[in-house]
C-alpha cells in the first residue's frame, strides 16, 4: 500500500508557509498577525479557500477555531485532528504555529494524493488566540473547544485598546463566507500538533524529529501595586507611597526565590508605570510574572513564595496579585508518542524524546483525547522573533512523519493497537 509520506511535497509546504507569512508581514521579515485582527481574518480566508480547493469541508465554532475536514469512510466516528494556530506575537516569526497548520494540511493532501480514504475523518485545525499577545491569557480557542473555560469569561477579556474579545470574535465570524458553525466539546479521537521546537536541543544534537513527552507546568500572574503620585522634588522619602520602588523590591525578591532550582524559568515581561513621568513619584505599577518548571511541586512552592513576597514587600502601598493561568506539567499519550517514533523510524529519520518547555494548544487537548506533538529543529532555538527560522528539509520531514501518523491513527493500525486493531482511541 502507498504511504502518505511518499506524497508529501516539501517545496509545496515551504511555498505555502511563505505565502501565509504575507499576512501581517513585517519589514524585518517577521510577522505581526495577532489574533482576531484584519491580518488574521485575511489569513483565515486564505486557508478556507485553500482547503476548499483540496476538497476539504470548512467549519468553525463560536471561538472562531477553524477546521478543515477530510471525510472518512465512517463519518460517525470521532475525527483525528492535527494542527496548531496562525496567530503570532507582535514581533513573531513565520513558523511558530503556522507550520503546524500547514503541515497538517500537507499531510491530508498527501493522503488524498496517495488515493487513500481514512476510516475516520481527519480534521486540520487552527485554534484561536494561542499566543495571548492581544488577549491574555492565550489558548482561549482550545480552552473553549475543550470546555476548560466558559464563553462569558473569555468574551469579557479586553485588549490594550479596550476591545472585548467577544466583540473581536463576532467581527471574525461575520467575515466568514459560508463557513458553518459547530458546537464546542465535539468528541475527538486523537490530536497531534506539529511545531518548531522553540529551543536549541534538536539542532544541537543533529536530530530532525522530536517526540514530545509532555509540557512543563506554568503559572502566570498580573500584579498591581498602587501608591500615590507626588512631586519628585518636594515629597519626603519617608512619606512617599512609591509604587515603582515597591514593585522593584517584589521583582528582586521573586528573582532570588526562583533561583532554586536553577532550571526554573521566571519572566517579568510586562512592566507598566503610571504616570511614567521623570519628575513624578509613580502612583501605580502593573507587572506580569511567568513561572515555569517541569516539577509541579516546584511551581506550587514558588507560587506560595510569590504570594508572600508581594504582600511582604508592598510597604505603604496596596498590592493585588491575580493568577490568570495555571497549567500543571503533563505527560502525553504513550500511544501517540509510540506512533510518532514508529513513523519516524519507518522513514529512517533519527528521533529523540524531548520535553516541551513552551505551552501549546496540545495541553488543552490532552485533557479530552490522546494527544502528542512532533517537534522539528529551529535555528539557534530562536522563536517569537523575526529571526525565527527552520530549514525546509526539517519541515518536510515533520510533515512526512505527521502524514503517516495521521493515517495510522485514522485507521486503527498504528502502534498501540490491540489484536482487534483498536489503537486505544475512542470510536
Amino acid at each position: 500500500m502507498a504511504r502518505p509520506s511518499d506524497h508529501v511535497d516539501g517545496a509545496r509546504l515551504w511555498r505555502r508557509l511563505m505565502d501565509l507569512s504575507r499576512f501581517g508581514a513585517r519589514p524585518d521579515g517577521g510577522v505581526d498577525r495577532q489574533t482576531l485582527t484584519p491580518a488574521e481574518i485575511a489569513a483565515r480566508a486564505d486557508l478556507v479557500a485553500l482547503g476548499r480547493s483540496l476538497g476539504l469541508e470548512p467549519f468553525t465554532d463560536a471561538a472562531a477555531n477553524l477546521f478543515l475536514r477530510l471525510p472518512g469512510r465512517r463519518p460517525d466516528l470521532p475525527p483525528v485532528m492535527a494542527g496548531s494556530h496562525i496567530d503570532s506575537q507582535p514581533t513573531g516569526g513565520r513558523f511558530d504555529g503556522a507550520f503546524g497548520v500547514l503541515a497538517a494540511l500537507e499531510a491530508v493532501e498527501a493522503i488524498r494524493a496517495a488515493g487513500l480514504v481514512p476510516e475516520r475523518p481527519i480534521e486540520v485545525v487552527a485554534f484561536t488566540n494561542e499566543e495571548g499577545s492581544r488577549f491574555a491569557p492565550g489558548m482561549t480557542g482550545s480552552d473553549l473547544f475543550t470546555g476548560a473555560r466558559a464563553m462569558a469569561e473569555v468574551a469579557a477579556i479586553r485588549d490594550a485598546e479596550g476591545i472585548a474579545q467577544g466583540e473581536a470574535l463576532a467581527a471574525v465570524l461575520a467575515a466568514d463566507r459560508d463557513v458553518p458553525q459547530r458546537p464546542f466539546q465535539r468528541p475527538v479521537a486523537a490530536f497531534v500538533e506539529p511545531h518548531i521546537e522553540q529551543g536549541p536541543v534538536l539542532e544541537r544534537d543533529g536530530v530532525p524529529i522530536g517526540v514530545v513527552t509532555g509540557i512543563q507546568g506554568t503559572r502566570r500572574y498580573r500584579v498591581r501595586v498602587t501608591g500615590a503620585a507626588a512631586h519628585a522634588g518636594t515629597a519626603e522619602r519617608h512619606e512617599r507611597r512609591d509604587a515603582l520602588m515597591a514593585a522593584v523590591r517584589m521583582v528582586a525578591a521573586i528573582d532570588r526565590a526562583a533561583s532554586d532550582p536553577s532550571d526554573t524559568k521566571l519572566t517579568v515581561g510586562l512592566f507598566e508605570v503610571t504616570p511614567n513621568a521623570p519628575s513624578v513619584v509613580p502612583a501605580e505599577v502593573l507587572f506580569s510574572i511567568d513561572l515555569r518548571h517541569p516539577d509541579n511541586a516546584v511551581v506550587d512552592r514558588l507560587d506560595a513564595a510569590i504570594r508572600a513576597i508581594v504582600e511582604g514587600e508592598r510597604g505603604p502601598c496596596a498590592a493585588s496579585l491575580r493568577q490568570i493561568q495555571h497549567n500543571p506539567s503533563l505527560t502525553f499519550s504513550p500511544v501517540i508518542r509510540g506512533a510518532i517514533a514508529a513513523a519516524a523510524g519507518g522513514l529512517g529519520l533519527t528521533h529523540r524524546d524531548i520535553l516541551s518547555a513552551a505551552g501549546h494548544d496540545a495541553r488543552q487537548l490532552h485533557d479530552v483525547c490522546p494527544t502528542g506533538m512532533i517537534f522539528v529543529p529551529c535555528r539557534d532555538g530562536i522563536s517569537h522573533n523575526p529571526a525565527e527560522w527552520a530549514e525546509p528539509d526539517d519541515l518536510a520531514a515533520g510533515a512526512r512523519v505527521l502524514a503517516d501518523v495521521l493515517w495510522q491513527l485514522a485507521n486503527g493500525d498504528g502502534p498501540g493497537a490491540d489484536a482487534s486493531g483498536d489503537p486505544g482511541i475512542p470510536r
